[in-house]
């Protein structure tokens, strides 16, 4: 996967663990704690900054292989919101789905959104 070299996958894999135990890549996310905070109240609902709670070292990795190199579709992505929302949140978004990528990735063995990109 381009960006996550071998420390960095290693760091993933030790880290996440049996990846089985996550039903879904958001609650991966979630874990890893890359998700906004929610708050709510009767009918009034608004986001916050990220959670920071679960793995620092998970949060690092995915971090570190956004600022290196990654795919087409989430560069173009970070750049899409990077002019919207700035340059910060731009590269926790592109982190949250290199995540969700690697749980795919972890999970099948396969990840079919890169093989359609390079088709």
């Amino acid at each position: 996967m381009p960006g996550i070299g071998p420390v960095l996958a290693a760091v993933l894999v030790a880290e996440i663990g049996d990846v089985h135990r996550f039903p879904s890549a958001d609650r991966l996310c979630s874990w890893s704690g890359l998700t906004p905070r929610h708050y709510a109240s009767d009918t009034v609902a608004r986001r916050g900054h990220v959670t920071k709670q679960g793995s620092k070292l998970v949060r690092w990795a995915v971090v570190e292989a956004i600022q290196r190199k990654t795919t087409p579709k989430i560069k173009e992505d970070r750049a899409r919101i990077e002019a919207r929302r700035g340059k910060n949140i731009a590269k926790i978004a592109a982190a949250r789905k290199l995540l969700t990528l690697v749980y795919y990735g972890l999970r099948d063995a396969h990840i079919r959104a890169l093989a359609r990109q390079a088709a």
